[in-house]
Parts: structure tokens; C-alpha cells; sequence
């Protein structure tokens, strides 16, 4: 069976762990070459774009493709319409592998918004302190308020980082640890922290320190996904593959 899995994220290395070795399964990872110097992955795997929805449907067919496991950043929308669309044309079966949204808790103060653009207008006019922890593609709409202090957490230099007049770039992956976000939101003074709505636990800590101290949460909220099915669980998938398995 070959499998094409758009990955990117934990639970698409959660997946190529757990299958790769199989004789039964022919898996390809699709990684979009977004983030540099990627862990390399224990199955076979492939680096950027297809080139539209056109390109990915050359792409399955010429590869030979049975199902495809999108497995991408839950604000990878972009990604997952051109695969539900080329899945849809050729009729192959299509499954998200995603992560559970974080709900706000007990002491917590978000404020849900929709877009980047209206978390830019959530922070007001008045000058504030501002964690950014919302990757460096998104930091463009920050422009249209220079009057804030941004610190800046990505994996790796946004060239958009350059635009925000008043900012500090901190460059590093998570895991983090709680105690270590309360020192950074302590000392940078962080008056509101602006994230999306990942989910996961990986960087949920961020959320919980800005609990602990009273920090208002700028939460985007998640495009709206597509019309397939969608799992939170690994043993969901893999009963999910054996289900669509090719008749021989």
C-alpha cells in the first residue's frame, strides 16, 4: 500500500515511526522545507511544494499513490484544501491525523480571534509588550501596529522580523518547560502573549505560565477544516489504513 503523508508536525513523525520497517506499506513523507535542518525521518521522504493542486495530482498519480494522511500543521489550510481536492478528483481516500485544539481554562484570559489581522487589532493602540509565538510567516500583519515592543519566538529568522520597528528575536524549538516561560514572559515584562490555537503539548506551557501570571492570551483560532475525516489518535489512523487498503 503506498501512503503519501503530508507532514510537518509531531504526529506525522509519530506515524513514520510506527510504520517505517513495514513490508506492507510503502510510505513517502512530504515535508513542506519551511523549517531548516528538519529531523531527518525514519521513512522515506521528499523536501517542498507540488506545485498546486495540478502538481499534487501528478504527483499521486505518477507515484502510484493508494491514500493520502494529511498530517500538516493544523493551520496549514492551504495545503490540506489542495489535498482534499486532488483526493477528491481522483478518488482516493484522504484522512487528517491532527492534534486536539486547546481549550481555556480556569483563570485563563483569552480573547479568541479569528485572524492575524484582528489579533494586530486586539492589542490596541497603547503601547504594550507583546509575545509573539505565531511562527514567521504570520508576523507581517504585526506591521500595522510598530507601536508595540514584540518578542519574537520562531524556529528559525523570519525575514519579516525586519518590518516590526520595536522587537527581539528569540530563536528556539520546544519543547518548553513552564518554569522557563514564566521567567522569559518575567523578564521581558509581557503584557499580552498572541499564539494560534496548535494545540498539543509541546508548547502548551507558554499558555499555562501566562495563566499563572494574569497575562491576557490573544488566541487565533484555527481555519475551519475540510470536509474529511479526522483523527486525534495513532491506533484511529492505523485502523483507518487498514480499512482502505487496495483490493489486490
Amino acid at each position: 500500500m503506498r501512503l503519501l503523508i503530508l507532514g510537518g508536525t509531531t504526529e506525522a513523525s509519530v506515524l513514520a515511526r510506527h510504520i517505517a520497517g513495514r513490508s506492507d506499506l510503502m510510505p513517502v513523507l512530504s515535508l513542506a522545507g519551511r523549517t531548516r535542518n528538519p529531523v531527518a525521518p525514519p521513512i522515506p521522504h521528499r523536501m517542498g511544494g507540488f506545485g498546486g493542486i495540478a502538481g499534487l495530482k501528478a504527483y499521486l498519480v505518477d507515484a502510484g499513490i493508494d491514500a493520502v494522511i494529511d498530517a500538516t500543521h493544523p493551520f496549514a489550510a492551504q495545503m490540506s484544501n489542495h489535498a482534499a481536492e486532488a483526493c477528491r478528483v481522483l478518488k482516493l481516500p484522504l484522512v487528517q491525523f491532527t492534534r486536539a485544539p486547546w481549550h481555556p481554562a480556569e483563570g485563563d484570559r483569552w480573547l479568541a480571534v479569528p485572524d492575524m489581522e484582528a489579533a494586530t487589532q486586539a492589542l490596541g493602540t497603547a503601547p504594550r509588550r507583546v509575545l509573539l509565538t505565531v511562527g514567521g510567516l504570520q508576523l507581517a500583519a504585526f506591521v500595522a501596529a510598530p507601536q508595540h515592543h514584540y518578542v519574537i519566538r520562531t524556529i528559525d529568522p523570519p525575514e519579516t522580523a525586519k518590518s516590526l520597528p520595536d522587537h527581539r528575536l528569540i530563536l528556539a524549538r520546544g519543547p518548553f518547560a513552564l518554569n522557563d516561560e514564566i521567567a522569559l514572559m518575567r523578564e521581558e515584562c509581557i503584557d499580552v502573549l498572541v499564539t494560534k490555537n496548535s494545540g498539543g503539548g509541546a508548547t502548551e506551557a507558554k499558555l499555562e505560565a501566562a495563566r499563572t501570571l494574569g497575562i491576557e492570551v490573544v488566541m487565533v483560532e484555527r481555519p475551519k477544516a475540510g470536509d474529511m475525516p479526522a483523527f486525534e489518535e495513532l491506533d484511529a489512523v492505523m485502523s483507518w489504513i487498514e480499512d482502505h487498503r487496495p483490493t489486490p
